[in-house]
């Protein structure tokens, strides 16, 4: 498996520890509905929330953050919608990321909530 292959199972599998701690189910994980492919999806109390993870081990480029874009915003959107009506489910939907930034051998982790619109 190639190093970043690695750096991004490594991320998800601590965004997943970081949301059991706040109180998270995890519903599904590497979930996909045609093109999309959503990493997390987590409940808590009464909202769903959509979780994407991105695992940088350098911000030379930006944040992890800043690597969402508009299509991959689009596929999650569509992916969730499809989720919500095949479970027939009546809760409220949150699109998150969690931006992990590897600095040697430690992990920041921040957790974003409401991380972007969606129409």
């Amino acid at each position: 498996m190639a190093i970043h292959n690695e750096l991004g199972k490594k991320g998800e599998e601590l965004a997943v520890e970081f949301l059991q701690k706040k109180g998270y189910k995890i519903l599904n994980r590497n979930w996909r509905y045609k093109k999309a492919e959503v990493d997390i999806i987590a409940q808590k109390n009464e909202v769903l929330a959509v979780v994407e993870v991105k695992t940088r081990s350098s911000n030379y480029f930006g944040n992890p953050q800043d690597f969402v874009n508009e299509k991959k915003i689009k596929l999650l959107v569509e992916a969730i919608n499809e989720y919500v009506v095949s479970k027939d489910l009546d809760i409220e939907v949150r699109f998150d990321i969690i931006a992990i930034l590897k600095n040697k051998s430690t992990f920041k982790i921040e957790h974003l909530k409401d991380a972007f619109l969606y129409f």
